[in-house]
């Protein structure tokens, strides 16, 4: 993202979804940037590939971005928007505390997983653009918040330690699977999914201190 342009994604774009056809040549884009991302890495994909892998011309690129930063943000807010998994209380009518933090660690990781390749470029992207940095910081935030709220209502019922700090405490738990998801999913450190699953469940539990409804 060289040009810094990444919180600047949507503007360009708000003409072209007026139509079915706009919309379609702007997916078709962005799944040929996650390609091009994959195959090159951040830094060296071009917006030229990028418009010959989604069949455009090199300049309609423009009418739909306004750079290869702008293009990698929406890449970004997709795949971050898959792995935010809301609603997963409703989703799945799981209630207790334990299982629902086994469901929604098993979902965090699926999607990890199967977007790994993509999540190493996301690394690679961290460390060379600072705009980026703040932009997965500030998901990041969003991401600890939702869980602090969980943890707040735990409290609140009794259920969890009311010693914690739910903010700091989701912070670190939701780092610790995110941190653990990098090194077995794109590092490739050997450990079984469900193992994984497993452990980092009960960590999440032993953390808070669960106790019995």
């Amino acid at each position: 993202m060289e040009s810094g342009n990444v919180a600047n994604n949507a503007e360009p774009s708000r003409v072209v979804r007026r139509t079915k056809r706009g919309e379609q040549t702007r997916a078709a884009l962005i799944a040929a940037a996650r390609e091009v991302f994959e195959r090159d890495g951040y830094l060296d994909a071009r917006i030229a590939d990028i418009s010959k892998t989604a069949g455009a011309a090199s300049g309609s690129f423009y009418t739909y971005f306004e750079s290869k930063d702008d293009v990698f943000a929406a890449l970004v807010e997709q795949v971050q928007q898959e792995m935010l998994h809301p609603h997963i209380r409703k989703r799945t009518g799981v209630t207790d505390p334990r299982d629902l933090i086994e469901a929604a660690n098993r979902e965090y990781l699926l999607t990890y997983k199967r977007n790994a390749r993509l999540m190493a470029v996301f690394e690679e992207a961290n460390l060379t653009n600072a705009e980026f940095r703040r932009i997965r910081l500030e998901r990041a935030k969003e991401f600890a918040q939702r869980n602090a709220k969980m943890i707040r209502e735990l409290q609140e019922s009794g259920q969890a330690s009311a010693e914690l700090d739910p903010l700091v405490t989701a912070l670190a738990l939701s780092t610790m699977v995110s941190r653990m998801a990098n090194l077995v999913f794109v590092q490739n450190q050997r450990i079984g999914f469900e193992r994984l699953v497993t452990t980092l469940t009960q960590l999440w539990i032993n953390a808070l201190q669960l106790k019995s409804e």
